[in-house]
C-alpha cells in the first residue's frame, strides 16, 4: 500500500469521526434552542455514566487511531492487517462511511424536536415511526455501526475491532433502556410498534417478537 493511499484512509476515518461528533454537538445545540432545555445530555444514574464513558472511549478511538495506525513504531494493536488492505475494502469502507453519515442526517430530519441523547423519565415525547423508524427502532445506532465498520475496513487494526465490539455492547444497553422508557410512556402503541419492527435489523418473517 502506498503512502498516499494510507493517508487517504486515515483522512477519511478521522474526517468522518470529526464531522459526525461535531454534528452531534450541533444537533444537541439546535434541539436545546428549540425546546428550551437540554436534550438529556447529563447522565442520570451510574449506568448512564458507564455508558457515557464507553461512548467517550469509542469517540477517542475513532478520532485518535487514524493519527497512529500503520506507523512502523506503533504498537501491535495499531498495526494494519496487510491482507485486509484491499481495493475492494477501501471502496466499501468509503461507501459505508458516507452512507452511515447520510443515514444519520436522515434520522435527524425525521425525528425533529424529539431527538434526545438520554432518557428523562418525566418527559413524554412523540413516538416517531416514519422513515427508517418504520422498520427498525434504533436506526441512528445502526448507522453508527455502519460508519465504524467502514472505519474498520479502511484501518483494519485490533483497535478497530475492539471499538466495534464496545460500541455494539453500549448501544444494546442504551437501546434496551430507551425501549423500557418508551413502553412506559406510550404503552400499547409502543408494544405494537415493537412487534412489527426489529431493534437493529428489519423483521423479515416469522412471528413478531417484542425484543427485536
Amino acid at each position: 500500500m502506498s503512502s498516499d493511499e494510507l493517508f487517504i484512509r486515515r483522512a477519511v476515518v478521522f474526517g468522518a469521526a470529526l464531522l459526525y461528533w461535531a454534528g452531534v454537538l450541533v444537533q444537541a445545540h439546535r434541539i436545546r434552542r428549540r425546546i428550551g432545555r437540554s436534550p438529556n445530555l447529563k447522565p442520570r444514574n451510574a449506568k448512564e455514566k458507564v455508558l457515557l464513558i464507553s461512548w467517550l472511549l469509542v469517540i477517542g478511538s475513532w478520532l485518535i487511531q487514524p493519527l497512529l495506525a500503520g506507523h512502523q513504531n506503533s504498537p501491535s494493536f495499531l498495526q494494519l492487517d496487510s491482507p485486509a488492505l484491499t481495493t475492494g475494502g477501501f471502496i466499501v469502507g468509503v461507501v459505508m462511511t458516507v452512507a452511515g453519515y447520510a443515514g444519520t442526517i436522515w434520522c435527524y430530519v425525521i425525528m425533529g424536536n424529539t431527538w434526545r441523547i438520554g432518557v428523562n423519565p418525566a418527559e413524554k415525547t412523540t413516538l416517531v415511526n416514519q422513515g427508517p423508524y418504520r422498520v427498525i427502532r434504533h436506526p441512528i445506532y445502526v448507522f453508527q455501526i455502519v460508519m465504524l465498520a467502514g472505519a474498520a475496513l479502511l484501518l483494519p487494526t485490533v483497535v478497530s475491532a475492539i471499538t466495534l465490539i464496545v460500541h455494539y455492547v453500549s448501544i444494546l444497553a442504551k437501546a434496551k433502556d430507551e425501549e423500557a422508557y418508551l413502553l412506559t410512556v406510550h404503552g400499547r402503541e409502543y408494544s405494537d410498534y415493537m412487534a412489527r419492527t426489529g431493534r437493529f435489523c428489519p423483521k423479515l418473517s416469522g412471528k413478531p417478537s417484542p425484543t427485536g
